[in-house]
């Protein structure tokens, strides 16, 4: 199995989404420590922003590498006909299948990143609610990372090679 195409796309997706949420955790644990406040993202400071871009962009990866990449290449390795099937269908197959925990996840986590990082809202409560909703959305999307990476250790031994 090692050497198919599907094994290989497998692989680079897997490690990937490894990259991902290792630098997403990182951002984490640095925006909890830093303990920013409404004022804060006011007119955050070139740390900071750096700080929040990070975590924007990581959570980001992570969930679109996820759907793009590390789902569809678990499902082509489970056998699964996936080529016609829209994301949604993906999803809700992973689900059935016992990988995901709950498929419709998926809609509200990407809502949830598009207004962090697409959105302007006019306050800094309203920019701070925000991103205590992604912090949130973060947490359970590194969450699923976990029961898909330990789902993908129990099923594929290849990977503890």
């Amino acid at each position: 199995m090692r050497n198919t195409p599907e094994w290989l796309a497998f692989r680079q997706a897997y490690a990937a989404c490894q990259a991902h949420e290792a630098a997403l955790r990182d951002a984490l644990g640095d925006l909890l420590q830093r303990r920013l406040t409404a004022s804060d993202l006011e007119n955050p400071d070139k740390g900071d922003r750096r700080l929040l871009d990070q975590f924007a962009y990581r959570y980001t990866r992570l969930r679109d590498d996820r759907g793009a990449r590390l789902i569809p290449a678990i499902l082509r390795l489970l056998g699964e006909e996936i080529a016609s099937l829209p994301m949604l269908d993906r999803l809700a197959r992973m689900e059935q299948l016992g990988w995901l925990p709950n498929a419709e996840e998926w809609s509200d986590m990407r809502r949830i990143r598009n207004e962090f990082t697409h959105g302007y809202p006019e306050t800094p409560d309203e920019r701070f609610e925000r991103l205590h909703l992604a912090l949130a959305a973060a947490q359970r999307v590194l969450n699923i990372f976990q029961i898909l990476q330990q789902k993908a250790l129990d099923r594929f031994s290849e990977l503890r090679s």
